[in-house]
């Protein structure tokens, strides 16, 4: 299959009979997105990236790769969470056509070519995408790579926990319940009998004897919200300074913080080192020249291996540590250090500071990915395939941050509520100089119903202190 390219989909009818086409007038949000792209030249560079994946001038031309990677950008700006649903929408909104170059008598890209085009891909060039996206990050300052947040959550796979069997045996659950009453010398002769006998006995489904056929990688784990589900674990490293997001990394659910926080202060500091001959406009250089000095991270990353473990990396450990009460340190000198450095540092004003920034910098970052993004849920396999999809999740987000910079909105929503916030300002200020000139022809109220913002309106700008996507 040949490469589909930008250029080989451009069409002539505009240039002939423009004013007989029907088009919408494109969403402002996904106007500005694309001129940014397109100044960038986004297309080209994923071209370029993916065209090793493709035979040259041999068969139909496939999926453009900047089209395959804007419509999972669309997956996190409109908040779905599949590509069927990504497919849909784009089928159904003249504006998202627009964004992505197709007229009103094409049809686009069904879920299929989506899927099809994601497995071609490897996790490698998804991997270059959010490199790229970085570095157009870095480019508008917005990167300094002195500290670094961590932090991880769990997402339920696409995979059902009554689907699991035995790794040695390859018995159903049902049917390995049949089995431990038979050897127990109970009868149990319905279902209902063998939950009754599950429910009394210890639970046994650890991953070392169970796996889910349909997706062998993912691991049986408790969610937040507490069910017990197979799902992977995501963990990112973002700037604690702007809250870009440097590293993203995927594993396991149930592998532990303290396990996996190494991997991906490793992927943060070879971005770090990718990023620090990149100039700003201005023309100075934004990222620390020393790299990553500091790591920030919650009570899950506490351990004796992790606190000695950050520090042989050449970092700064701000790590909140769990009440644990009088511990033994006798033959654990090292650890001992550690640990007591480490409190040392979160008990101090920088400490508390950066462990305050957690919440708007790092956690902020997974409610836009996870909850309005889309994301709380996995609809593929594997964790390739995950991790594909996460990488792009984390660049659209990375964007979203550079948009905001740039035009104070994020998302096509903040875009949206940023006219009424001008449209509400207007009548304040209307009303305010009413009430200015009537003060001297007596009393005078402004209306209820235009003093009054929409509830939605003041929700959204009211509710915190900071500034939405």
């Amino acid at each position: 299959m040949a490469m589909g390219t930008k250029k080989g989909r451009e069409r002539q009818e505009e240039i002939w009979y423009h004013a007989e086409l029907a088009e919408a007038p494109g969403h402002p949000f996904y106007r500005k997105l694309e001129a940014k792209l397109k100044e960038a030249s986004f297309d080209k560079f994923c071209e370029q990236e993916c065209k090793r994946y493709y035979a040259d001038g041999v068969g139909r031309p496939s999926l453009v790769p900047g089209v395959y990677f804007r419509l999972l950008l669309i997956g996190f700006f409109e908040g779905i969470d599949s590509e069927r649903g990504i497919a849909w929408r784009v089928a159904d909104s003249l504006s998202l056509r627009q964004f992505l170059g197709y007229g009103i008598d094409e049809n686009t890209p069904d879920h299929v070519t989506i899927s099809r085009t994601r497995r071609l891909l490897d996790a490698s060039t998804h991997k270059k995408i959010f490199d790229w996206v970085l570095e157009r990050v870095a480019q508008a300052g917005l990167v300094k790579g002195k500290t670094v947040g961590v932090d991880s959550t769990t997402l339920e796979a696409n995979a059902a926990m009554k689907s699991i069997v035995r790794r040695d045996t390859g018995d159903k659950y049902m049917d390995f319940l049949k089995k431990v009453a038979e050897a127990e010398g109970i009868e149990a002769p319905d279902a209902a009998a063998l939950l009754r006998l599950d429910r009394k006995r210890k639970k046994k489904t650890s991953n070392e004897d169970w796996e889910s056929p349909a997706d062998p990688e993912a691991e049986i784990t408790k969610l937040k919200d507490g069910r017990t589900a197979l799902a992977y674990k995501v963990e990112q490293a973002v700037d604690m300074e702007t809250g870009a997001i440097v590293a993203v990394t995927t594993h396991g659910g149930a592998a532990a913080d303290s396990t996996t926080v190494v991997e991906t202060l490793c992927e943060a500091g070879e971005a770090m080192a990718e990023l620090i001959d990149v100039k700003d406009a201005k023309g100075k250089y934004p990222v620390a020249g020393e790299g990553i000095a500091e790591v920030v991270a919650d009570k899950g990353y506490h351990s004796n291996q992790t606190m000695v473990e950050i520090p042989e990396l050449s970092l700064r450990t701000y790590v909140a540590e769990p009440d644990r009460g009088p511990r033994n340190w006798d033959g654990k000198t090292a650890e001992r250090d550690a640990v007591y450095a480490n409190r040392r540092r979160i008990r101090g004003e920088r400490g508390k500071r950066l462990q305050a920034q957690r919440g708007e910098k790092i956690e902020r970052n997974f409610a836009h990915q996870f909850d309005t993004g889309g994301m709380d849920r996995l609809y593929v396999r594997g964790r390739e395939n995950v991790h594909k999809r996460l990488l792009i999740q984390a660049a659209a987000c990375n964007l979203a941050l550079l948009l905001r910079s740039m035009h104070g909105a994020g998302k096509p929503r903040a875009a949206h509520d940023m006219k009424l916030e001008v449209v509400f300002a207007f009548i304040r200020l209307v009303l305010d100089q009413l009430e200015f000139q009537s003060a001297e022809n007596g009393p005078w109220s402004r209306p209820q119903l235009l003093a009054k913002e929409p509830q939605s309106f003041r929700k959204r700008f009211c509710r915190c202190s900071h500034r939405p996507l």
